[in-house]
């Protein structure tokens, strides 16, 4: 009948129908199919259907599968998606368009409903909610949802802009398990798309600050030299912030001695970013501690808000991306 490899042992082994099992027992079914097994499963019967769209059943899967890269904003953004649907229209035309989507991931998803209700009812094979956990899941894992997250830099020939990350909108492609990502390529004018983008370049934006906002710095008065650091950084006013890492280093004033430094006592911080070559520009600058705002010019750029990584994780993934011997 189409189901589970464990659900068909069941059915072959006992005569019986997967619904004539304990309640508890048939959750447990549920809770350890894949995404695959849920959408197969909820084509079977209306009853299967109410069960397998259920948002705990979801939970799990979206938080494996798309924890990592889904924050406040790609949140927000799914709501801003849901609201402009026309919910009529969307009961009638589109989510049955979804579905068929789907029958592109899932082929059996279709087959089944028809056989066991024994209707070709599409109205009914398609109603779950569209504000479900399982609606974000599928309009993630077939592409159909772009949604923001921040791209670590990897441009050939020039590692000063490898070590920063982008803001951009994500498309995934089930077919090469990477993504796209749409930016703008000169201010708000233009738009680039990058293509084959894999999982290991890819974060949830860790502030929630728009890419086009000074990000507030709440860490100013407690950096220290050998802190890591991610800065805002711009081209000029057009574009929007990107953000580089770097360290926290000793003022010209400073022999570097751990025992008589007084860096993290004056009012000027030093940044470092050892990737760029002695003599850069972009190297190293100075940041003021109790009035930071934006800070640069149209040569050098522009420095906007900071943030202390305090988390080994993090200061990690540069260093997992890029030798360790450029960050010395």
């Amino acid at each position: 009948m189409g189901f589970s490899p464990q659900v068909e042992a069941i059915n072959v082994a006992s005569g019986m129908s997967v619904l004539d099992l304990p309640e508890l027992t048939l959750e447990c079914i549920l809770e350890r199919l894949p995404p695959s097994g849920l959408c197969s499963m909820a084509g079977v019967c209306s009853s299967l259907r109410e069960r397998c769209v259920s948002n705990h059943l979801w939970e799990k899967h979206m938080k494996q599968k798309w924890g990592r890269l889904i924050g406040p904003a790609a949140h927000r953004e799914w709501q801003w998606y849901l609201a402009s649907r026309n919910w009529a229209n969307l009961r009638q035309g589109r989510q049955r368009g979804l579905m068929r989507l789907l029958s592109i991931v899932w082929p059996f998803l279709w087959a089944r409903s028809s056989v066991v209700d024994g209707t070709n009812n599409s109205k009914e094979r398609c109603s779950f909610h569209v504000d479900s956990l399982m609606s974000w899941y599928l309009a993630l894992e077939t592409g159909k949802f772009w949604f923001p997250a921040q791209v670590y830099n990897r441009e050939n020939g020039h590692v000063g802009f490898m070590m920063s990350c982008y803001d951009a909108e994500l498309s995934y492609d089930p077919r090469t398990d990477t993504f796209q990502a749409r930016y703008p390529s000169h201010g708000r004018r233009a738009i680039a798309i990058e293509t084959n983008v894999p999982w290991e370049r890819l974060r949830a934006p860790p502030v929630d600050t728009s890419p086009h906002a000074l990000h507030i710095s709440d860490c100013l008065n407690e950096l220290r030299p050998g802190d890591h650091i991610e800065i805002q950084w711009r081209r000029n006013k057009e574009f929007p912030y990107g953000w580089w890492y770097g360290v926290v280093g000793h003022l010209e004033s400073c022999d570097g001695n751990k025992t008589h430094c007084r860096c993290h006592n004056n009012d000027r911080v030093a940044l470092e970013f050892n990737h760029y070559t002695p003599g850069s520009r972009w190297r190293r600058t100075t940041i003021s501690r109790k009035d930071h705002r934006e800070e640069g010019n149209e040569v050098d750029g522009f420095y906007g808000g900071i943030r202390k990584l305090k988390s080994n994780e993090e200061i990690s993934m540069w260093r997992r991306l890029w030798p360790v011997e450029v960050l010395e």
